[in-house]
């Protein structure tokens, strides 16, 4: 006898799929691939898994380039994958690709954050995961010596040049790394150099620009938002999602010196990245910004196409951000 068809409690349409016997179904997103401990043969990229935290459960892809001597010190990136906070994994074979090729080309060592997704744990669960593993990597700047420190880490990284970055809901998150690097001291005091929001994943209750084309309510960012933090402060306007947001803290405060924006021409979010590259400008922020606009293409489309000309320019853009 067959098993009756399960019923849906919750829907995020080609995203999320929740039953109502708290199974969670992904309908969205490229399948695992393990590390390469061993060079690639394309990029001469290793690569390799490691835990950041048993509770909760944090962990980590970290990449090497090839060396061109032993004792070569890198700039190091602490990247945050993209979906909605909650599809996408560090694992996954095209975050593997993207990022192994700027690892190779800036050349940089990077650890690519795995944490926890929505449904199962709602934000801020994925923020507070993050500032764990800036803290973890921050840690050995100063700790040669203690446990569950990495080796890669503690023998090719230049602590100088810490730079974190992600893309769409990943972008969002370096944003709020950056923010909260401002007034929290990471550990041994480090500092980030830079950060790049990819497309970065902002909202807010109000339509601006092209926004007012569709139903705002019923729009994807609002939709994913409210599924992925339903008990948000402020709902949209909440200052995580809305830098504007009513008593966001001023976008000065950003603990960061370098800051690069990218935007993509055909992209729903683009008016909003548009939008905050200008508030940081206007904040009196101190630092260096950048802006980085592609014409003809949509929402982080150098994640799913990386031999294209202008995911190649997106890439060198980035190197050269990260040099």
């Amino acid at each position: 006898m067959a098993s009756p068809a399960k019923e849906v409690a919750e829907e995020l349409p080609n995203l999320v799929r929740v039953y109502t016997d708290g199974s969670v179904e992904r309908l969205f997103g490229s399948p695992y691939v393990p590390p390469s401990p061993n060079p690639d043969p394309e990029t001469g990229v290793s690569s390799k898994d490691i835990i950041i935290s048993e509770n909760p459960k944090i962990s980590a892809r970290l990449y090497l380039p090839k060396l061109q001597k032993q004792d070569q010190k890198l700039p190091i990136l602490i990247h945050f994958h993209g979906g909605g906070f909650c599809i996408g994994s560090a694992f996954s074979s095209g975050e593997d690709r993207f990022i192994s090729l700027l690892v190779s080309q800036a050349p940089v060592v990077a650890v690519s954050v795995e944490y926890r997704l929505a449904p199962e744990d709602l934000l801020p669960a994925a923020y507070e995961d993050c500032w764990t593993a800036l803290n973890w990597v921050a840690s050995h700047s100063k700790a040669q010596n203690e446990p569950h420190r990495d080796a890669w880490l503690l023998d090719y990284v230049d602590f100088d040049r810490i730079y974190i970055g992600g893309d769409s809901a990943g972008g969002n998150i370096a944003h709020n790394m950056a923010m909260r690097a401002g007034f929290e001291n990471l550990e041994a005091n480090a500092k980030i150099l830079g950060a790049y929001l990819g497309h970065g994943y902002f909202w807010g209750s109000k339509p601006i620009g092209s926004e007012s084309i569709v139903d705002h309510d019923k729009a994807l960012s609002s939709l994913v938002w409210n599924f992925v933090y339903p008990s948000a402060p402020g709902g949209l306007d909440n200052p995580m999602i809305n830098p504007e947001g009513p008593g966001a803290p001023s976008l000065a405060k950003l603990g960061c010196s370098r800051l690069l924006v990218c935007l993509a021409e055909k992209d729903f979010l683009r008016d909003r990245g548009a939008r905050y590259h200008d508030l940081v400008k206007e904040s009196g922020w101190s630092g260096e910004l950048e802006l980085y606009e592609v014409k003809g293409e949509g929402h982080c489309f150098y994640m799913f196409d990386t031999e294209s000309t202008n995911a190649k320019n997106m890439i060198k853009r980035l190197t050269s951000f990260l040099k």
